[in-house]
């Protein structure tokens, strides 16, 4: 019989990083807060998607403003405002999360990997739904 093995214990910056990554990034997605922000949370591959996305959230908004003729309208990502976290231990220095986040229109989910490197706690994946 094999013995039970002890289940890995979250640290509390594990939900803190978690909650400050997935704020952060909807921030970045609306304009609200500079990608550089999260420099510091983020490895360099999740950094350059989230910057890539943000590019094109802002093309986006760009074009339509263009073809509807208008001023700048509502803009996506406002109010928020986190409804739910959840870490799961994949190994004693590896996280995944799952962040629930509330908008003015809608609910989104972000996704996280969080892993110990050097030291510090950064993501090293993200995906906003």
């Amino acid at each position: 019989m094999l013995p039970l093995q002890e289940p890995h214990s979250i640290p509390a910056e594990v939900e803190i990083l978690a909650r400050k990554t997935a704020r952060g990034a909807l921030e970045v997605l609306s304009g609200t807060r500079p990608l550089q922000h999260m420099a510091r949370v983020l490895d360099s591959k999740s950094y350059e998607r989230l910057h890539l996305r943000a590019n094109l959230v802002r093309s986006v908004e760009q074009r339509q403003r263009y073809e509807a003729g208008t001023a700048p309208g509502v803009r996506l990502h406002r109010n928020i405002m986190i409804r739910a976290v959840r870490v799961c231990p994949v190994s004693a220095a590896v996280f995944e999360a799952a962040v629930i986040v509330a908008e003015q229109k809608r609910v989104r989910a972000v996704a996280l990997r969080i892993e110990r490197r050097r030291g510090q706690w950064r993501a090293t994946e993200l995906e906003v739904g």
